[in-house]
């Protein structure tokens, strides 16, 4: 199985929240966890937003660290056209649309881990399996 991991499950790495502990748990079950660059955007502009000072620092360098770690996909052409497709399809969000492609980028055995509600139904329509929400 390979576990693409967006930015509300990869957050909580980061920020304590529910289902904090689920994401960790879900994360650990896979040894190549993947995700894509929107990622990194999404989690430096929630943790400027929640955190400040030695907190932010660190967390900062947290996030890097862990996504040195992480397979990326690239949000190019191909990954963008699909993600057009599924948001005309699915009229989801546009960063939903590229979380999704991207899982999709990932190969066919790729499972979606989000707690995202509307992007777990987006991908589901899809065909992704998704798990966290």
């Amino acid at each position: 199985m390979t576990l693409y991991v967006d930015t509300s499950a990869l957050l909580k790495r980061y920020i304590v929240e529910r289902d904090s502990d689920v994401s960790d748990q879900l994360m650990a079950t896979d040894p190549v966890l993947v995700t894509s660059r929107l990622t990194e955007v999404e989690l430096r502009r929630n943790l400027t937003r929640l955190l400040d000072g030695g907190e932010l620092l660190s967390a900062r360098r947290q996030v890097q660290a862990d996504l040195d770690a992480f397979a990326l996909v690239s949000l190019d052409g191909v990954t963008c056209n699909d993600a057009a497709r599924i948001a005309e399809q699915t009229l989801c969000r546009s960063l939903d649309a590229l979380h999704v492609a991207a899982a999709r980028r990932a190969g066919a055995s790729t499972t979606l881990l989000t707690f995202d509600v509307r992007q777990a139904q987006a991908a589901r329509s899809v065909g992704l399996t998704v798990i966290g929400t």
